[in-house]
């Protein structure tokens, strides 16, 4: 096969949805699983963390910006939905770009989804570590010292809080998908219940003055807050990963994705709303643990930021458990396509991918060590809006070149849906900042080497014959 031939050369969704049901993985996910999966990943992870830098930005509109960054993901969770339905396997975005747009520009988007999940966990573990500050500051006085509790350029040495989270959630994985999914269950029922707690009593205080003025930057200042607060719904697509463990992936698949994406979006909007008019937005950038100083400012009392502050730290700690069994998964989907080295689709006498996590958890967690939190998120954002991109691109295209296939769910309005989120993606990335694109420049440099000189190399559909399979 010629270069061009091997690089547009697609896996056809029949072949991807056989391999998915002979799967060495244990199906045992039904649908609140699944919906505690996508929101466990997804809900705290900017309103525990990015809110304060997402407030300064957009002001009082900030609101808006949570608004429109569900807009967003909203189109891509339609795509998702009908990928998920129609290809349900652990690649997520990177195996239904494999059956539409492509090897080439499976492998980018599936690097890109390495730099999401991978970075995004970083990230959540570095916010976790305030949140346990607080919590200890607020039952016995004491605080862990910043040398050991912040990155190197934010006054410290090493994140130990942040490795630690990191460490223990792979620990849980390692025990098995049935385990992390009831601790996952659990830990994302305390967290709705501990945001809702705050939301009742932040009300109590909410102050019209606050909100003005209520967009000092226009549109640009909420376009930009909406680039920061697009990081804070990354993980919806989580229960995508879940492809070869869930017991009905094509029945509980797309509902999982859209269930979890409503219920974050309402619960955000509600937050940050009440947030910004107990205290404004001045008083939400000053805090690392923000929503703690809320409840201690409208209060005066240490109890309810006790309360916040061991929720934060239960709910973000579920939020690093659920990305990482995602990122383990779709290394699991490339390592099975020959794409990543084998060791990282194996799995153990419990069928979970064991080296896999341990040597993703290790990494990650010497990330999360060492790195200051507002790159990790940038980082984050550029990766899964990309990735997002090519997820709305992929659904268009399979629609047309398979309009027979089976589909448990269909994206509606097709193709305007899909394409005004591919616009909302392009949009938000461009309000990210230049060193961002530096990164990400360099990380897709290495990525497309790692692919030419292993991926292209290696890759399963080699062993295949040689007929146009690359024309879905």
């Amino acid at each position: 096969m010629s270069l061009a031939s091997n690089l547009l050369r697609v896996k056809p969704a029949e072949q991807l949805t056989g391999e998915g049901s002979h799967t060495e993985l244990k199906r045992t996910l039904g649908l609140v699983p699944l919906v505690a999966l996508s929101v466990g990943a997804t809900l705290g992870t900017g309103i525990f963390v990015v809110l304060a830098d997402a407030a300064p930005t957009a002001g009082p509109a900030v609101v808006y910006s949570f608004v429109l960054a569900g807009i967003a993901a909203l189109c891509s969770a339609l795509s998702y939905a009908e990928l998920a339905g129609s290809v349900p396997v652990s690649g997520s975005a990177y195996s239904y770009t494999y059956a539409t747009l492509g090897e080439l520009i499976a492998w980018v988007c599936g690097w890109c989804l390495l730099l999401e999940y991978g970075v995004s966990v970083a990230a959540v573990a570095v916010g976790w570590g305030g949140y346990l500050n607080e919590f200890f500051q607020g039952t016995i006085g004491l605080r862990i010292p910043e040398a050991l509790s912040a990155p190197p350029g934010e006054g410290g040495m090493i994140n130990i809080p942040a490795a630690f989270v990191v460490l223990l959630a792979m620990g849980v994985l390692l025990l098995g998908v049935r385990e992390s999914a009831r601790a996952t269950t659990i830990a994302t029922l305390i967290k709705i219940g501990v945001l809702l707690f705050f939301v009742a009593v932040a009300a109590t205080a909410f102050n019209s003055g606050n909100m003005t003025p209520f967009a000092p930057e226009g549109l640009a200042g909420i376009s930009a807050g909406a680039s920061l607060a697009f990081f804070s719904f990354i993980g919806f697509d989580a229960a995508s990963t879940a492809g070869e463990e869930a017991r009905d992936p094509k029945r509980d698949l797309p509902r999982a994705i859209m269930i979890s994406l409503l219920i974050v979006t309402a619960i955000y909007v509600l937050v940050s709303l009440t947030a910004v008019g107990a205290v404004g937005t001045e008083r939400l950038a000053e805090a690392k643990a923000s929503l703690a100083m809320v409840l201690d400012t409208v209060t005066q009392q240490a109890w309810p930021s006790i309360v916040l502050a061991l929720g934060a730290v239960i709910a973000i700690a579920s939020v690093v458990l659920t990305v990482l069994y995602g990122q383990t998964r779709i290394l699991v989907s490339m390592s099975r396509d020959g794409l990543m080295p084998p060791v990282l689709s194996r799995v153990n006498h419990r069928r979970i991918p064991a080296r896999n996590t341990l040597i993703v958890g290790i990494l990650v967690a010497v990330l999360a060590s060492a790195i200051p939190l507002s790159r990790l998120a940038e980082a984050t954002s550029i990766g899964t809006l990309t990735a997002f991109g090519l997820v709305n691109i992929g659904v268009i295209v399979l629609r047309y070149r398979r309009p027979e296939l089976q589909r448990s769910f269909r994206t509606p309005l097709m193709p305007f849906v899909p394409l005004l989120g591919v616009v909302l993606c392009g949009y938000l990335i461009t309000g990210l900042a230049v060193v961002t694109w530096i990164v990400f420049g360099i990380w897709m440099v290495v990525g497309l080497a790692v692919y030419f000189l292993y991926g292209m190399r290696r890759s399963k559909l080699n062993e295949s014959d040689s007929e146009p399979e690359s024309t879905v």
